[in-house]
């Protein structure tokens, strides 16, 4: 069924509708107001009228329009003949969505790169690349969606993750829509909303378990956790820490890179820039770590090359072992910076300083994930709120006894 909508820039309004399985859009110098609009409504529903009875002439009600070249063959002599005509003139989704990815990839950072034209080439391209990109409807985004979530992933029900797909999701959308505004139709992807992500699981570690893992770990690892444990940076930024960013004069870490499958390149966001204090055991970690890998590697962590760590084999290697000897259960390593977050909290500092640290763009994050521990560490039960109170009430006067005599 056509609509008659009105171009964002000129306010004017137009016809979008469907023919033999194709959309057109025919263009008017009508302004956007409720008389126009319905007059064209009126037209339209005779072009359908005309369309259900095998009658429609193109011609016959846009004898002047540009569609009329677009037309493979003549109007047909019978309504035996159905008329013929070409796409809407839009690219097919696979050489579209090249055109696109090569404009948009110069502001993304190298790892979106690589996740995106991973996405397109897995995914979307499979499922969208020989369709007009023009003719893709709202059942074709919704039953991709569909088969998508049936696919094998490493989400917690071992199908593909609701995070995973809402990330396929978003670059459809972005294809479609940026198609959409050049071509001048409306998307299809109109009304589809993300799917819901479970919450985050946070498992953090207590102030003595973390001082267990840091005694018993191997000693080549040991200053690598005790970093980890507490600044509460993310894998990629401990992984990628260099020399340079290494302020000892002023004891403190300048997070300005992240590693990203091997190579280091800016951090997740702006926001993500930031200064950390070495504190307490950090600075000593730091000083010793200097004396083994300072003058071999431009990392502060590295192997025996002098290559940044593999994480996924200092995951199995190092870290679930340790934790399987010393009796702890088995958490994921980014488990540190949670732990970093609630020991933070627990001390009683301020949360905007927390999530500064962090490198959190605001404080939301912290009480969305570690509400649920901060008071089990600090005792913030409302026993504290009580005894203000109980200090700042005044006492009631005693009201005057009366004896009644006999």
């Amino acid at each position: 069924m056509g609509k008659v909508r009105a171009r964002k820039e000129s306010k004017k309004l137009f016809i979008d509708f469907r023919y033999d399985g194709q959309r057109f859009r025919e263009q008017t110098l009508l302004d956007d107001n409720v008389k126009n609009r319905k007059q064209l409504e009126l037209l339209l529903q005779r072009m359908e009228a005309k369309m259900l009875l095998g009658e429609f002439h193109y011609a016959e009600f846009f004898p002047n329009s540009s569609n009329l070249q677009k037309l493979k063959t003549h109007q047909p002599t019978n309504k035996a003949e159905p008329q013929v005509v070409s796409d809407l003139n839009t690219p097919i989704f696979n050489d579209f969505s090249d055109q696109w990815f090569d404009e948009s990839k110069i502001q993304w950072r190298a790892s979106h790169v690589r996740n995106v034209s991973s996405i397109l080439d897995s995914s979307l391209k499979p499922a969208f690349g020989k369709k007009t990109i023009g003719d893709i409807t709202k059942a074709d985004i919704m039953a991709f969606r569909a088969k998508l979530a049936k696919r094998r992933g490493r989400g917690a029900t071992g199908f593909v993750s609701p995070k995973t797909i809402n990330s396929h999701m978003s670059i459809l959308r972005m294809v479609l829509d940026e198609a959409a505004e050049r071509f001048d139709f409306e998307t299809p992807y109109k009304n589809i909303k993300p799917l819901k992500l479970q919450k985050t699981h946070i498992e953090p570690f207590s102030l003595h378990e973390v001082q267990r893992i840091i005694d018993n770990v191997r000693a080549d690892y040991c200053h690598y956790y005790t970093v980890r444990f507490f600044t509460g940076m993310r894998t990629g930024e401990v992984d990628g820490l260099k020399w340079k960013n290494i302020d000892f004069a002023k004891r403190e870490i300048l997070v300005r890179e992240t590693l990203i499958n091997g190579e280091t390149e800016y951090t997740k966001t702006d926001g993500s820039q930031r200064e950390i204090p070495m504190f307490g055991q950090v600075y000593d970690a730091l000083k010793t770590q200097y004396t083994a890998t300072g003058h071999m590697s431009k990392y502060v962590f590295c192997n025996q090359m002098g290559q940044p760590l593999d994480h996924n084999n200092v995951t199995k290697r190092v870290w679930y072992p340790l934790l399987k000897s010393l009796g702890l259960t088995k958490r994921r390593p980014y488990q540190t910076r949670h732990t970093a977050a609630t020991l933070f909290l627990a001390s009683g500092e301020n949360p905007e300083w927390v999530a500064r640290m962090l490198g959190h763009s605001s404080t939301e994050m912290l009480f969305k994930a570690y509400s649920r521990y901060v008071p089990n560490a600090t005792r913030m039960d409302g026993s504290a709120f009580e005894r203000l109170l109980d200090n700042t009430t005044p006492t009631k006067p005693q009201k005057e006894q009366h004896h009644e005599t006999a």
